[in-house]
């Protein structure tokens, strides 16, 4: 997926970089605000961010992808309902509350958009929103209408910094990619840290480009894009009711070629999908998982995500134990129960470039064993800290590199391969999801 290998030294050095790489293709502005509420189904302060994604100027060509998840947030509703409208002129996005089957919902987030609309001087209809963080909650709608005007005023082209950091909940930093071609540009923005398993098309994307692409080759191009990078990660194997990923072209820029913009974007979307991967709640290690040699490119896919949702394995990655025969049970397991043809007797495995099976039999030592450790405390992005008053809290807030726990499979069945990107399971991971709406 990615081929990245930045290396940040401190906070300071990876908000410089993500400044750096922040500027917004033409045609676009973003603003946010915040606000104190009180959440009507569990009375005690909290916070919200109300983020504005805007163009300049409507345009008919957008795409989207949504959740898969059969309880879909009131957005995904309005959102699926959105792709039929001739154009779109903004997104606005919320945080702490995903308004997933909340009384109302639906008439929330339809009421919300007819607010934008009215203060951007846009048809409701070409608003679409998205909501992340808490479900059942209901969206404090008159407390966000009454915010609307400040975020209006703090629109401004220049920077997609404001938004990366205005839509994440429990991340523990923002993530921004970007891809410059012919002229023109690519920015994508992605909140997500845990129910993540995207299979769309609480994890929100939106990548935005000046690059002129029809609509309908914008909506397929941006479905391959997906299907090669988000619905190939995994962090716990959650299905959030919120997925979402949303593309919109000004149409600033002649596209000269479309071979090279799809080649873009899948970079930038797979960028983001190791990102999100990486900033997973309680996120020690980022597992790669390549699978070669397979009948199909579903069936590789669906070894790696047997590999990455082991949580035996997960959890021997999180304690830099090279305890490889969970590594086998994970690809045993899927070929048992869904492709029991599949023979595995010439298999080949490794991990971190070693050798450790070798035609369906371990091929291990001392060495290797040591080897394999050494591979794991290096692809670690920080060490596991002792808890306080019960907590685990994470002691960076940053990513100090991009390196992972890099595991290879051949089963020399075949010519397909697909990569995968998973997550170790942690103590943090047990800590923030046993305490996440107290």
């Amino acid at each position: 997926m990615s081929s990245t290998s930045h290396l940040f030294s401190s906070r300071a050095e990876h908000r410089a970089w993500l400044a750096a790489n922040a500027a917004l293709p033409r045609g676009f502005r973003v603003g946010t605000t915040r606000f104190d509420f009180m959440p009507f189904e569990v009375p005690k302060p909290a916070k919200m961010t109300v983020t504005l994604i805007a163009l300049d100027q409507p345009t008919a060509d957008f795409a989207a992808m949504f959740t898969k998840n059969a309880f879909p947030g009131a957005p995904v509703i309005v959102g699926r309902n959105r792709l039929a409208q001739p154009r779109l002129g903004a997104i606005i996005v919320n945080n702490k509350i995903s308004n997933v089957c909340a009384p109302g919902g639906v008439d929330t987030s339809e009421r919300l958009c007819a607010a934008t609309a009215q203060a951007l001087g846009l048809a409701a209809t070409e608003v679409l929103p998205s909501s992340t963080g808490v479900i059942g909650w209901r969206l404090p709608a008159d407390q966000m209408i009454a915010a609307l005007p400040q975020a209006v005023a703090t629109l401004k082209p220049g920077s997609i910094l404001p938004a990366a950091e205005g839509i994440v909940t429990t991340d523990l930093y923002p993530k921004i990619r970007r891809a410059d071609l012919a002229g023109g540009s690519i920015v994508g923005i992605a909140k997500g840290a845990g129910m993540i398993e995207p299979n769309m098309a609480t994890m929100l994307v939106y990548v935005l480009t000046d690059l002129a692409v029809p609509r309908d080759t914008l909506r397929t191009i941006l479905a391959r894009a997906v299907d090669r990078s988000f619905n190939r990660m995994s962090i716990d194997s959650d299905t959030s009711t919120s997925d979402t990923v949303v593309l919109l072209s000004s149409g600033a820029v002649p596209c000269p070629d479309l071979a090279a913009f799809e080649a873009a974007l899948t970079t930038v979307c797979c960028d983001l999908a190791e990102d999100v991967a990486r900033n997973g709640e309680g996120v020690r290690h980022v597992i790669r998982v390549t699978v070669k040699g397979a009948p199909t490119e579903n069936t590789a896919r669906a070894i790696g995500k047997s590999v990455v949702n082991a949580p035996l394995f997960k959890c021997a990655v999180a304690g830099n134990d090279p305890n490889v025969g969970r590594l086998v049970q994970a690809v045993g397991k899927y070929v048992g129960a869904c492709e029991p043809g599949i023979p595995l007797g010439r298999t080949c495995m490794s991990m971190g470039g070693i050798p450790i099976v070798a035609n369906g039999e371990f091929a291990l030592d001392p060495t290797k064993e040591a080897a394999l450790i050494a591979h794991m405390k290096a692809a670690e992005l920080y060490a596991s800290a002792e808890p306080k008053d019960g907590v685990y809290s994470p002691p960076v807030d940053f990513p100090p590199h991009e390196r992972c726990v890099e595991v290879e499979i051949d089963l020399g069945a075949g010519a397909a391969s697909a990569t995968v990107i998973g997550a170790d399971l942690t103590h943090e991971y047990v800590s923030e999801n046993a305490d996440y709406r107290s």
